[in-house]
């Protein structure tokens, strides 16, 4: 089980890497820029996939985790 959790782990850091930034650049958040940080945007093709992809390893991760704990 913990060798799961571990293949989980990576690939989950693995995907949220792939992850496209919501925000062009740090310093447009913190000058309060003009930044869409919290726009409405559609996802479409691959950053959809990705963040499915994201939801799934997290949800699975955090299960296995609390299996594990028992």
């Amino acid at each position: 089980m913990e060798i799961a959790a571990l293949i989980i782990a990576v690939l989950l850091i693995a995907v949220v890497l792939l992850q496209s930034g919501k925000a062009e650049s740090a310093s447009q958040i913190i000058q309060g820029g003009n930044s869409d940080l919290f726009a409405n945007r559609k996802e479409r093709g691959f950053e959809l996939f990705i963040t499915r992809v994201t939801y799934v390893l997290g949800f699975s991760f955090f299960v296995l985790c609390l299996i594990i704990s028992l």
